[in-house]
């Protein structure tokens, strides 16, 4: 027997507990990195909203864990580690460290830092650790991380690394940190959180030292191809208990005032095939690359539809090399969804397009029918997730910038459950937190005033979509830069199976005197003291008929405040007795069946 053969017999006959051990010891590796780079972070955005995701990529790069990872980051690090190895063939080795933030090159949009450490094994490049961590500033020619009006990565202005090494034999190469020293406006945060992502990498490094110590390489190496195989069995498991179709979905992005006037129609088209295990998304039909950063890199775009695809299926499916092995693509040249084309701007790809893109694909699947697929969640980083800057003056005017994540926008409804409030974007899906009121005053000059859900705000449906987000906050003392880049302002997050749309967010000025003025959907405002920014996300669209919803659910949704009493007798078809008041509100059976007679009958018309 060869000894390619004996390796497949050793796959083939390994203990599916000690795999399933195995698999789980990675995924403690991976969230070790996690709880590391979260507690060594100096940035809000990263210690506080954990904008970041840690994995672990084979030495022959593929995606091997990465636990709570945000699937529009984890999904291309493979691509990542593989240009890194290209780029530095014959001369990687134990010690080294390397910085990736190129959208170009496999990553996700400049403002991704990502820190890779090759780990060595025998001298064998078993593994590849990533951490890739949103940085705060990034040396653009705004003080934002994100810049949808940059005509091009001159205006954007980003410092770009394509899998520049960072550390050889365990020290920093210092030209690379002098040169983020002299550009980014807040270099000390900068120089906290590059330390946090390295140190994350290195915690990685030493426990997968330790883990093929008590296992061995050789029985790792048959580990890694056992959970690969299992991992697309699952995957083309539960794509044959799907029906056979080909889907077509289309969606709008907002408009950007001056540049994409109408929005920029979007299309994902997905083929099914059950009987081979197989499903074949087509993103061909796109528009070409826009002069503004709404272009979205080939890892961005592709993580969006692939984190979709893993929503529409079996919910435990390990996020792998293996299982993505089922998964294939075509891509056109030259088009905003996934082939950007230098210098075109990449600065939005992890949100604008992106979450449509999420939108489009997962409601594309309710296409076959109640019981697949999702509505469309809330979108766009708006006025609780803007770019905040300035100088603070409670510090002696030293400089900060910072992105905030307060913001929730309603969660999708799914077949079996309503939308989730703390959802956030499609493309983050209720993985990252939302930052602490208290810690945000503390560490930034301005106070939130206001923040609370809106009532009536969410898609209805048989399960309802999330609602809508309010928040309003103010300066404290100097002016404060305000950047928000949001989409979701114009089309609503669609409901399916005949549920109700969710609604859109918008964005107002407040003046001195309390009058508001309506602001454009990607704006930068200098926000004077006595002035406020008050914002509204988007909701959640629902999944199947109001008129399905048990009572016993509206009438909660009525009790917490989500939903008033005239919505639900209006959309819902369900009417109470009593009063909120004094506790006595209930439902009114035969009144609420004869509301939803009259109802299904006048929709029938």
């Amino acid at each position: 027997m060869s000894d390619g053969q004996d390796a497949n017999k050793g796959v083939a006959e390994m203990d599916p507990v000690l795999v399933s051990v195995m698999a789980n010891r990675l995924d403690g590796i991976v969230r070790e990195m996690t709880n590391t780079l979260l507690r060594a972070a100096r940035s809000a955005v990263i210690s506080s909203a954990r904008d970041f995701s840690c994995c672990i990529v084979t030495g022959d790069n593929r995606l091997l864990a990465s636990a709570e990872g945000l699937p529009v980051h984890i999904f291309g690090c493979h691509v990542q580690t593989e240009n890194m190895c290209r780029y530095h063939a014959g001369d990687i080795r134990e010690g080294d460290a390397y910085l990736d933030n190129d959208p170009y090159g496999g990553n996700t949009h400049p403002a991704d830092h990502t820190f890779m450490v090759p780990v060595f094994v025998d001298g064998e490049h078993l593994f590849t650790t990533v951490a890739k961590c949103h940085m705060a500033d990034i040396g653009n020619s705004i003080p934002s991380s994100y810049f949808a009006r940059a005509t091009d990565v001159y205006h954007e202005g980003a410092l770009v690394f394509p899998g520049v090494r960072i550390q050889r034999d365990f020290r920093n190469e210092a030209s690379v940190e002098r040169m983020c020293r002299s550009r980014i406006r807040v270099p000390d945060q900068w120089y906290g959180d590059y330390l946090a992502g390295l140190g994350s990498a290195r915690i990685a490094e030493r426990r997968l030292k330790a883990f093929c110590e008590k296992y061995g390489s050789a029985a790792v190496k048959a580990f890694i191809e056992a959970w690969f195989d299992y991992s697309e069995r699952r995957m083309a498991d539960s794509i044959a208990r799907l029906p056979k179709a080909s889907l077509v979905n289309r969606g709008r992005s907002d408009p950007l005032e001056g540049i994409v006037d109408d929005g920029l129609e979007l299309t994902v088209k997905v083929d099914i095939d059950p009987g081979a295990g197989r499903i074949h998304v087509d993103l061909r039909d796109n528009p070409p690359c826009v002069d503004c950063g709404l272009n979205t890199s080939r890892s961005a775009a592709t993580s969006a539809v692939v984190g979709a695809i893993f929503n529409s299926l079996d919910n435990d499916i390990p996020r792998n090399a293996g299982s993505f092995r089922r998964l294939g693509f075509d891509y056109a040249d030259n088009s905003v969804v996934a082939a950007p084309v230098f210098p075109h701007s990449c600065s939005t790809a992890t949100t604008n397009v992106a979450e449509r893109l999420v939108n489009i694909t997962q409601s594309a699947f309710a296409q076959l029918g109640d019981g697949f697929g999702l509505s469309e969640g809330g979108t766009g980083l708006g006025t609780g997730m803007a770019v905040l800057s300035g100088r603070d003056d409670r510090r002696g005017n030293a400089p900060y910038v910072n992105r905030m994540m307060l913001s929730t926008n309603g969660g999708p409804a799914s077949p079996q459950a309503d939308g989730w409030v703390n959802y956030a974007i499609p493309v983050i899906a209720g993985l990252m937190y939302r930052d602490s009121v208290e810690i945000d005053e503390l560490k930034h000059p301005f106070r939130i005033t206001e923040l609370g859900l809106v009532t009536d705000s969410a898609g209805a449906g048989r399960r309802r979509g999330a609602p809508a987000q309010t928040i309003t906050y103010t300066p404290t003392g100097n002016p404060v830069t305000v950047v928000i880049p949001c989409d979701g302002q114009y089309a609503p997050p669609r409901g399916v199976v005949g549920g109700r749309d969710g609604t859109p967010g918008s964005t107002h000025l407040v003046g001195a005197n309390g009058e508001e003025e309506k602001l454009p959907n990607v704006v930068t405002v200098q926000l004077q003291k006595g002035q406020a920014i008050r914002g509204r996300d988007s909701s959640g669209g629902g999944y199947g008929d109001p008129l399905t919803r048990e009572p016993e659910r509206v009438l909660k949704d009525v009790l917490e405040g989500w939903e008033s009493p005239e919505k639900a007798r209006d959309v819902y078809g369900v009417v109470f007795t009593g009063a909120i008041d004094d506790d006595s509100l209930a439902v009114d059976p035969a009144a609420t069946a004869a509301r939803r007679a009259e109802l299904a009958a006048v929709a029938a018309e």
